[in-house]
């Protein structure tokens, strides 16, 4: 079953080898990193401090399998080369900084190994790179109501393959916490929603 971020990547998935910019969106990176890792299963976490063990389970991913590493320090590039060496799907938090030579061999790392990586925000010369606009989210009535999910529009760019934009309409996450297809009854009902007016209380 195709997943709904196929159409914004290159041949419907995230091919070996490739990085991927996730825009700065958690929930985002959280889904790619399940697409990634659901052949492979194992995965690391670098300096993504805000990724929380209960959003990533719900995302998809294998607890068991994934390897975090909170703080890389100074020697962020050589923590990297030895994961992408190593593990088939690493994510990269913002704050990871990477100079242009150190970037030059960490490509070649994962054009040998196969591994992806997938940054939380802009990486410098991302394959693929994604960006999140929100529009809406459901099930805020008027003043009240519980949060079932946050309506999206994701747009994609990149080199090579990817470099002719691609845009779709998603949940991310949906009411049962994974990203779906927005469909246009649904996209009317949040916007609807989003007109209500809201007032402070108590």
């Amino acid at each position: 079953m195709a997943s709904p971020l196929s159409g914004l990547l290159p041949g419907g998935g995230i091919r070996p080898g490739t990085a991927v910019g996730a825009g700065g969106d958690l929930p985002l990176l959280l889904a790619l990193a399940a697409l990634a890792a659901a052949e492979s299963v194992a995965w690391a976490a670098v300096g993504v401090p805000e990724l929380g063990g209960l959003a990533a389970a719900q995302a998809g991913l294998d607890l068991a399998t994934g390897l975090v590493v909170s703080d890389p320090g100074p020697r962020a590039a050589q923590v990297l080369a030895v994961l992408l060496e190593s593990v088939p799907v690493v994510l990269v938090g913002a704050s990871v900084r990477v100079p242009e030579r150190a970037l030059r061999r960490l490509r070649a790392v994962m054009r040998r190994s196969g591994a992806v990586l997938l940054a939380v925000g802009r990486w410098p010369g991302a394959d693929v790179q994604l960006q999140v606009v929100p529009v809406g989210w459901a099930g805020v009535g008027r003043g009240h109501g519980l949060l079932r999910g946050r309506r999206v529009t994701v747009t994609a760019g990149g080199r090579g393959a990817a470099s002719a934009p691609r845009s779709a309409e998603l949940w991310l996450p949906g009411p049962d916490g994974l990203v779906g297809v927005v469909e246009r009854e649904a996209a009317e009902a949040v916007q609807s929603g989003a007109r209500a007016d809201l007032r402070v209380v108590g």
